[in-house]
């Protein structure tokens, strides 16, 4: 009877350190560096992104917050395999319009899923396109184009890059006006911008950082932004919505997000910091200079809005039949 008593104590004093060991591992969190996949190239928008961030949480939480750009196929490389890591904290992804919404409605067999996958953290930046024309083309207002796109079917080209934000834009722009253009595909943005500034090509939507310089040299005319509200450094450039097409937005955002799965202590340290990571000057001023909207932070409102965004690039794709490349 004593060696059982004993041997019962000896588990149960054995049990009750499980749990302070645990919680104590996420009390010290983060204790070492922790990665964060970037599922694209360096120097685009979305590596910018990531890195504004991994800087201020590296200052916020002690520990470095280190990029790993991995690139392909849209974001779907990068997230696939980010998808498959250990759900510890230390590795996070950058989620964004591309690998988490459209690319669930180009492809049915993705091997990740937004929705069930990830715990989404908080959104990060969300800015619009901007529907660009070369200057010696008539256009000066949405409402021009549309004119003429219903007046000349199929004879106004667009350019395109499959799948980006801008092309998704332009798909919704066609459904939601009625009209019918010819698109010209690039394999890139700058190729696009390149012929759009020699006038090989008429007109595209944008992201507003990148083509902020060539409408302020003159070189671009833009007609209007694709966010519920104007843009901050396009005052005077009205949003399609209020150009006729009430309802119409189409966003180019991004946020940060876990792997499923990851103790839900971690995630709440790491929702507390992003809060305080993009109420800094650092990052206020840097978003403010490009054009960029501060989203409404937490996991809560970054969750829903990652599913209103795949529901409604999957009904855009599905209209126009879009398929993978």
């Amino acid at each position: 009877m004593h060696r059982r008593k004993l041997a019962a104590l000896t588990a149960l004093a054995a049990a009750s350190l499980v749990f302070p060991l645990g919680a104590l591992a996420q009390a010290d969190y983060p204790s070492k560096p922790v990665r964060i996949i970037v599922p694209f190239p360096p120097g685009g928008t979305s590596d910018v992104m990531g890195r504004m961030l991994a800087d201020e949480l590296t200052k916020i939480l002690k520990q470095p917050f280190i990029i790993e750009n991995i690139g392909g196929a849209g974001g779907t490389i990068g997230t696939e395999r980010a998808s498959k890591m250990t759900p510890d904290g230390y590795t996070l992804i950058q989620t964004g319009v591309g690998q988490n919404a459209v690319a669930h409605g180009l492809d049915p067999n993705l091997k990740y899923n937004s929705l069930t996958d990830f715990v989404h953290i908080s959104q990060v930046h969300s800015g619009p396109n901007v529907l660009v024309v070369n200057p010696t083309t008539p256009f000066r207002t949405v409402k021009d184009v549309v004119d003429y796109a219903k007046a000349n079917p199929g004879k106004l080209d667009y350019g395109y890059t499959h799948a980006a934000s801008g092309h998704m834009a332009m798909e919704l722009f066609k459904q939601t006006s009625g009209v019918f253009m010819t698109g010209i595909p690039y394999r890139g943005g700058g190729p696009m911008l390149t012929d759009i500034l020699g006038g090989t090509i008429p007109m595209m939507f944008i992201n507003q950082d990148a083509a902020l310089p060539h409408v302020r040299a003159g070189k671009l005319r833009a007609l209007a932004v694709t966010s519920a509200q104007r843009n901050p450094l396009y005052p005077d450039v009205p949003t399609i919505a209020e150009s006729g097409y009430r309802g119409f937005e189409a966003l180019s955002w991004s946020g940060i997000s876990a792997l499923k799965g990851t103790p839900q202590p971690i995630v709440d340290k790491l929702e507390a910091a992003v809060r305080q990571a993009m109420q800094t000057d650092a990052i206020r001023q840097r978003m403010s200079a490009v054009g960029f909207i501060i989203p409404e932070q937490g996991a809560t409102p970054y969750t829903a809005f990652v599913k209103q965004q795949i529901d409604t690039w999957t009904r855009v794709i599905k209209t126009a039949n879009i398929k993978p490349q």
